[in-house]
């Protein structure tokens, strides 16, 4: 179990003139509080905090049913996972379900919403907020929310069924899906594989990046852009269905298809494992770093 868990509550006016913003403004300077943005004003907001004593390399699985999650590193041998709990009120919000075990650096965190029957207009949500060591393998996933997170250092999973998904200064082995938005990824790669099912990929790989293992990247509908640094080797096989492929100071050797139409496979350095790139409808752009 946690080692620790607190929680805190607050229910953000509804605005109504002066008195409405001045009990705003009375609960943002108070210890403890949520920041409130507009989607909130009206709304029931509580924050549950835990806490995991790690020794080793985490291993932290992470879900939610709707809400982003937001994925940052601290110097701390512990795994901090805010849970903020948005609905109609108190009781609409005691209803969502946070399960959090641990068992030796293994650390899940899972939040589900109620099954209800008829309609609900509640609109409930829980966004993740987490910290931990920088060395950690994250597995994050959110039903409908984006997911941001940067200088983590493993293996990272990251899954949203829609929303835009951020990696940034990342390290190691990435596997990003999203069914709509869009994907930004950078750090220094080993193995990738980004997906959307509706918007663009972009990718900056940084020095030291290696195709340790195949690269795939794919999306549906939108454009890919690759930026590789300058010794890195792979088999690249490329595709769009309705666009063209543009090379900006990259060479290709063993080229089969034509650079500007919309195939091209090739070899990059010495080549080695795949590198496939397929867009149903958009360019894509290979560059060097």
């Amino acid at each position: 179990m946690d080692s620790s868990a607190r929680r805190t509550a607050l229910r953000t006016p509804r605005p109504g003139g002066v008195a409405a913003a001045g009990l705003l403004a009375a609960l943002l300077a108070g210890p403890g509080c949520i920041d409130i943005v507009g989607a909130d004003l009206g709304r029931y907001v509580e924050r549950e905090e835990k806490r995991f004593a790690v020794s080793g390399k985490p291993e932290v699985v992470l879900a939610t049913f709707d809400g982003s999650i937001e994925v940052r590193p601290w110097d701390k041998r512990e795994v901090e996972v805010v849970v903020e709990k948005r609905g109609r009120g108190k009781d609409d919000v005691a209803q969502i379900d946070v399960h959090a075990e641990q068992a030796g650096n293994r650390v899940e965190v899972t939040v589900r919403e109620p099954s209800t029957r008829g309609f609900h207009f509640g609109g409930r949500s829980a966004r993740l907020i987490v910290s931990l060591p920088a060395a950690s393998d994250v597995s994050a996933k959110s039903g409908d929310g984006s997911i941001d997170i940067e200088r983590i250092d493993g293996h990272l999973q990251l899954h949203s069924g829609d929303g835009s998904i951020r990696a940034r200064d990342v390290g190691g082995e990435l596997d990003v899906h999203t069914g709509d938005g869009s994907v930004v990824v950078g750090g220094k790669l080993t193995a990738l594989r980004a997906r959307s099912g509706d918007g663009s990929v972009t990718v900056h790989a940084a020095p030291g990046s290696a195709a340790e293992n195949d690269w795939d990247i794919n999306t549906g509908d939108g454009s890919v852009v690759l930026e590789l640094p300058d010794d890195f080797s792979a088999d690249l096989d490329a595709h769009t269905g309705d666009g063209r492929i543009h090379m900006q100071d990259i060479t290709v050797s063993n080229v089969t298809g034509q650079i500007g139409r919309n195939s091209l496979r090739g070899r990059l350095g010495a080549g080695g494992h795949n590198l496939r790139v397929r867009t149903g409808d958009g360019s894509i752009t290979l560059r060097r770093r």
